[in-house]
């Protein structure tokens, strides 16, 4: 115990009164002390006292021991003695109390967010800052060098009451430029690289995934693969060197099986870190050569035979010029929109899992009768069938149009359309048979029908086989 009370100049004062108190204390406690020893040393109990004493002393040592361990984890007495306040008050600027957090509102909005920040220390702490002075949430970050500036990417997580021009002044007052969103879904909150592992298994296991793959890697964009030779004649593509070229919003890589693949986004241009992304995955797709899974489905046609439908690839080849045999000149001309004699050089193009997916139909005997084609136009999907004539007029044509429709509404294609006349009702009430809107369209002396994919599709590619 200290015997400093208070200070007085600086130095500090001591009370003579409390010594005196002190000395006569001690005293008292040696006089306690010789009674004892006498009493315990000249009477007849004194062993007894002592055993007693013993016991007293160690069960007041046992019960202080677990006093202080049940209330050892107790808060602190604050140093300054200071009462807590009532229930309901508040502190003032002087008095912190603990505080709680404020409610997030419940209704929010995802939103995928580009934009160029200065390449300086402090620059991206401050477009932080600034977010989160709106209580907007960054659930992912991804940097883009470049040769001046970064490109920040981010997925946000913003209240429900922002949009999407408050966000981008809010990022303009803190040092972003060029700023792009738009909103975002529940599929944008994978990270990066495991969407990325996604697409590279996707398109290991099929060739024909790879502009799909593309486009899912790159966002919103337009892809076009030319091939080495083109289909009907003219000029072939101007060659690319390996390693590609980019050129801003277009990229121009060279295709695992000669020809180019151009992709175009005039709205965001691309990022070197996006150029070697897809360049990856391009060279991924060209050392794992030509694949196709093989899967097949047997199915009943209403007079008891039965076909099988599968996947096709250049190995149907010879088979297809059969088929093309054995078609009618209308049903050929009714096909590929020109000269009959030039139905087989497509079939190289439409065979090739490059350019999209093709289903053949084959009978018990192993002939093909039926082709059904889904090709990557672009930023568009075509659809086109073939089917044999004596085996028209059956459901083979509606039942391969149903399973492409659905591989298109897999891939997250908003429309198909399908390049007839308007003599072929079959092709026609197949359309109708899809139970899709439909747009019609002449053009230059065709019909172009257009389905909207909507949610009705999408239900029908989870059911099919």
């Amino acid at each position: 115990m200290s015997d400093v009370t208070r200070a007085k100049n600086g130095r500090p004062v001591h009370h003579w009164r409390r010594d005196v108190v002190e000395l006569a204390a001690l005293f008292t406690a040696v006089a306690v002390a010789d009674g004892v020893a006498n009493l315990v040393g000249h009477g007849p109990d004194g062993p007894a006292l002592l055993v007693l004493s013993a016991v007293v002393l160690a069960a007041t040592a046992g019960f202080h021991i677990w006093w202080s361990r049940r209330h050892g984890h107790a808060p602190p007495v604050i140093d300054t003695g200071a009462r807590p306040l009532p229930q309901g008050q508040q502190a003032g600027p002087s008095e912190p109390t603990p505080t709680t957090p404020e409610a997030v509102p419940t209704e929010s909005t995802l939103w995928r967010m580009r934009t160029t920040v200065k390449d300086e220390p402090g620059s991206l702490a401050a477009l932080c800052t600034a977010l989160a002075g709106q209580r907007v949430d960054i659930l992912s970050l991804q940097t883009h060098p470049l040769a001046e500036g970064t490109v920040d990417e981010f997925l946000l997580r913003a209240p429900g009451g922002l949009a999407a021009s408050e966000l981008t002044r809010l990022v303009s007052s803190a040092g972003g430029a060029d700023t792009w969103i738009e909103r975002a879904d529940a599929h944008d909150l994978v990270d990066a690289p495991t969407r990325v592992l996604g697409l590279a298994t996707r398109t290991a296991l099929d060739a024909a995934e790879l502009p799909l793959a593309l486009r899912q890697l790159l966002g919103r964009c337009t892809i076009r693969q030319l091939p080495a030779v083109p289909v009907g004649g003219g000029r072939a593509p101007e060659g690319v060197p390996v390693e590609g070229v980019l050129e801003d919003t277009v990229m121009r890589l060279r295709a695992p099986e000669g020809g180019v693949i151009s992709v175009e986004r005039p709205y965001l241009p691309f990022t070197p870190t996006e150029f070697a992304r897809a360049r990856a995955l391009v060279e991924l797709d060209a050392r794992l050569g030509p694949r196709v899974p093989r899967s097949q489905d047997v199915l009943t046609l209403p007079e008891g035979n039965e076909i099988t439908v599968r996947r096709a690839d250049p190995r149907d080849l010879e088979a297809a010029r059969e088929m093309h045999e054995r078609c009618s000149p209308r049903t050929l001309s009714m096909r590929y929109h020109g000269p009959v004699g030039d139905a087989d050089r497509y079939l190289n193009h439409l065979l090739n899992p490059r350019f999209g997916r093709t289903l053949a139909v084959q009978t018990a005997s192993g002939r093909l009768v039926g082709l059904g084609h889904l090709l990557w136009d672009g930023d568009e999907t075509e659809v086109a069938l073939l089917v044999e004539d004596k085996w028209q007029g059956r459901g083979i044509g509606g039942e391969l149009l149903r399973r492409l429709v659905a591989m298109a509404a897999e891939t997250g294609c908003a429309s198909v359309y399908a390049v007839t006349q308007a003599s072929n009702t079959g092709m026609v009430a197949a359309m109708r048979g899809l139970g899709l809107p439909l747009d019609y369209q002449v053009e230059e002396g065709t019909l172009v029908i257009t389905a909207g994919l909507d949610v009705e599709a999408r239900a029908m590619s989870a059911e099919a086989p």
